[in-house]
């Protein structure tokens, strides 16, 4: 009698087994079927962003804008339209991962895969931040010198490298900013730099240019007084 309910109990678990596995039988053959599609159009997408930025010339601008010097420092190579196409590709693939993973019904793989999806277009953001920057940095560098030679003064290009400098440093931080990378501690560093700045250029004038502004300030008041 024991050895009768313990085969019921198999026979029934088994059962219960086979009408589980014959249920997901068809959303896995869905799943499959969408990620195939998923990636065939990925590839597909990723191929004619390549060739849509190639066709556009957009490395030969970045190139005239200075960018590519600053990726050789890094020691990477200027290929706007792969890195695009990557983006593209992944953000494709992941998207198609999700509708599978929600066809499977698994819940917890779809909340991660869809903050993964959101998080991709900070990826691109970002990349544009730090592009900016690097190209403003190289124009004020630029500006700098050319403005530093023109009064005669020394020091041109350690003053235009110095610009350049903080305009990459500052476009670096906000792009880990923009990543969500130790927010609270770029932000820290952001306002202490300019508090040491700010501190050290009132130190300067205080200490150096005393004697100047007191004499700006009479001939300011003579001015006044010779008006009235």
């Amino acid at each position: 009698m024991v050895v009768e309910n313990w085969i019921d109990v198999v026979a029934g678990s088994l059962q219960a087994l086979w009408r589980l596995a014959i249920g997901f039988i068809p959303a896995l053959v869905g799943a499959i079927v969408i990620l195939a599609i998923g990636l065939v159009v990925a590839a597909g997408l990723e191929r004619l962003v390549e060739r849509l930025v190639y066709h556009l010339k957009f490395d030969a601008l970045l190139e005239r804008l200075g960018v590519e010097d600053f990726l050789k420092r890094a020691k990477l190579e200027l290929n706007a339209g792969h890195f695009l196409g990557r983006i593209v590709y992944w953000f494709m693939l992941i998207g198609f991962f999700l509708a599978a993973s929600d066809v499977l019904g698994f819940v917890t793989l779809s909340g991660f895969l869809r903050d993964v999806l959101l998080y991709i277009p900070n990826v691109l953001v970002a990349s544009l931040i730090v592009l900016t920057s690097v190209v403003a940095a190289n124009f004020l560098k630029g500006l700098v010198a050319a403005s530093v030679l023109g009064t005669r003064l020394h020091a041109a290009k350690f003053l235009g490298m110095l610009t350049w400098w903080t305009v990459v440093v500052f476009g670096l931080l906000a792009g880990a900013v923009q990543l969500n990378i130790a927010v609270v501690i770029i932000n820290t560093v952001i306002t202490g730099a300019i508090a040491m700045i700010a501190l050290a250029g009132g130190l300067a004038f205080g200490l150096g240019g005393r004697d100047v502004a007191e004499r700006w300030l009479e001939e300011l008041e003579d001015e006044v007084k010779h008006r009235g």
